[in-house]
């Protein structure tokens, strides 16, 4: 089932969003002249990377769901592309449950119409921005059962947030809300695999309004302090398997690692 519909907000198409940017270079239907004029000057990596990204979290919920992780909360959820998360963990775990969050209207539009869930499951949308977690927070905890574990999904969302809007800080208090045996799933973009490269993207998005901040390895790894990362640890994207990977090795400009919460 889905619940809690929301009323319609209007979108605003004079400005690019990084929602509707990402479902440009994934090959989607759901953005408008703006973004596309933002991802038609990205270097073609960006179409890798955000492809990239989707195949990371599919691995990673699905390895979740296997480890009888039944309730996500997925931040930046971006416009539906199928699979989407719920789909993943519900063929798995038909009792999932999982709330979807982002901050463009346009994605409550499209979530109402194709994040529904499996007849045994839950489904649910709420329109807010990860710079206000006690929001998505309260909102979750109708849905979610916060003393059972809860996998947390930040899918190449953190690099949009700058340190001056406290990056680290958020994540933490994501984190801190969501009891021991808990999952964090985070993805983002380097500044140091590939410099000349991410200075570029950073560069055209800037020039579309939307503000990125890519970090160092380092950078990422304050973002599981305290947890425990799962093998294979802190690496790309394409590198990150739990089981044997593809045979053929592909570069990517994507940290990515999933973090047990002690």
């Amino acid at each position: 089932m889905t619940t809690n519909p929301q009323p319609p907000l209007p979108i605003d198409t004079s400005k690019a969003h990084p929602a509707r940017v990402y479902d440009w270079l994934l090959g989607g239907k759901g953005n408008y002249p703006v973004d596309e004029a933002v991802g038609e000057k990205l270097p073609p990596e960006a179409r890798d990377a955000a492809r990239q990204n989707r195949q990371f979290m599919h691995r990673a919920a699905a390895w979740l769901a296997m480890q009888g992780i039944d309730q996500f909360l997925d931040i930046g959820t971006g416009i539906p592309t199928e699979p989407n998360l719920h789909q993943i963990v519900q063929n798995l775990v038909p009792s999932a449950k999982v709330v979807y969050t982002d901050n463009d209207p346009i994605v409550l539009r499209h979530a109402e119409a194709l994040l529904i869930s499996g007849p045994g499951g839950a489904t649910d949308y709420i329109q807010a921005d990860v710079r206000d977690p006690a929001a998505i927070v309260q909102h979750a905890r109708h849905i979610l059962e916060f003393d059972r574990p809860i996998a947390l999904s930040l899918i190449a969302l953190i690099h949009f947030i700058t340190d001056e809007q406290d990056a680290h800080g958020i994540v933490r208090a994501l984190i801190d809300t969501l009891p021991s045996g808990s999952y964090l799933i985070l993805s983002h973009a380097a500044s140091d695999l590939f410099p000349e490269l991410a200075e570029r993207v950073v560069d055209e998005y800037a020039k579309g309004g939307i503000q990125l901040a890519f970090r160092t390895r380092a950078e990422v790894e304050r973002f599981f302090d305290g947890l425990v990362l799962v093998p294979p640890g802190l690496v790309t994207a394409t590198d990150w398997f739990t089981s044997p990977r593809d045979p053929e090795p592909e570069d990517s400009g994507i940290y990515a690692g999933v973090a047990r919460i002690r």
